[in-house]
């Protein structure tokens, strides 16, 4: 495959679009710490990536999945983060793409997994500062831009729309019954960040359905989930919990399903 050729993939879309939002939100900032901390976070997880696919004995391979990953750690970490906690979550998170897998696939989302690992053993800050929080409010339109582009390109919009809607609301009602702070939720950086995380996160082709009926649930499920976590809890780990039990529905219900058809089957011989 041509470097033409990969660009005009999903990952190739997830790529350019996190390497932008790098260096507008350093450039912005006018403060490089991300761009460091970026090409930390990309090597370690390139380098884990690849040597875990030599212990796997993998023929072809490309890290360009661990690239992606190693990108949206540095773009939610804090600019502030230091080396080992960024390369640690690095690590984490691609040890998790190797180990927990079902049918050769990761269960989990890569980098939510290792994000929440960090803030579990790290106490990591994550300012989200790649969803831009800190620019000015039209530097959303980057997001959105980029996030319709890749949404589009995975057939993922049934997913990404039950998940902000449901979100949103919840959210809401939350707030008016003055349920945790959820009003919080609903600002600056919190939408930045809700935005990146459903337009670039939950639309992972590898960890969550295809099905129109599947993406609904899916995007229902994590965003009741991350609402239910957040009221309760607070903090900054409640998307990244609800992600994962979507996760964990993606591979589940499927495997279910077989099994209610199969059931039959064999009864009726």
């Amino acid at each position: 495959m041509t470097a033409n050729q990969w660009m005009k993939t999903p990952k190739g879309y997830v790529a350019a679009s996190m390497v932008f939002f790098l260096l507008i939100a350093s450039f912005w900032s006018q403060d490089i710490s991300g761009i460091y901390n970026g090409l930390i976070a990309v090597g370690v997880s390139s380098a884990a990536d690849m040597i875990c696919s030599r212990i796997a004995k993998r023929k072809r391979f490309m890290p360009d999945g661990a690239v992606i990953t190693g990108l949206i750690i540095a773009l939610i970490l804090g600019t502030t983060s230091p080396w080992y906690m960024v390369a640690g979550t690095s690590i984490m998170a691609i040890l998790s793409k190797h180990l927990l897998v079902y049918k050769k696939k990761p269960i989990f989302n890569p980098a939510a997994f290792g994000l929440l690992l960090s803030i579990l053993f790290f106490r990591s800050g994550q300012s989200w500062w790649g969803a831009f929080g800190d620019l000015p409010a039209w530097s959303v339109v980057f997001l959105l831009i980029g996030g319709y582009m890749v949404t589009n390109r995975v057939n993922k919009f049934p997913q990404v729309f039950s998940f902000l809607g449901t979100y949103f609301i919840l959210l809401l009602i939350m707030g008016i019954l003055n349920v945790g702070d959820a009003t919080d939720a609903l600002r600056s950086p919190f939408i930045n960040a809700s935005l990146f995380f459903a337009l670039f996160m939950l639309t992972d082709p590898p960890t969550s359905p295809a099905k129109v009926k599947d993406q609904v649930i899916f995007g229902i499920l994590s965003a009741v989930v991350g609402a239910v976590i957040y009221g309760i809890f607070g903090g900054l780990m409640y998307l990244f919990i609800g992600l994962l039990v979507g996760n964990l529905y993606h591979i589940l219900v499927p495997k279910f399903r077989n099994a209610a058809i199969i059931k039959p089957v064999s009864q009726s011989r």
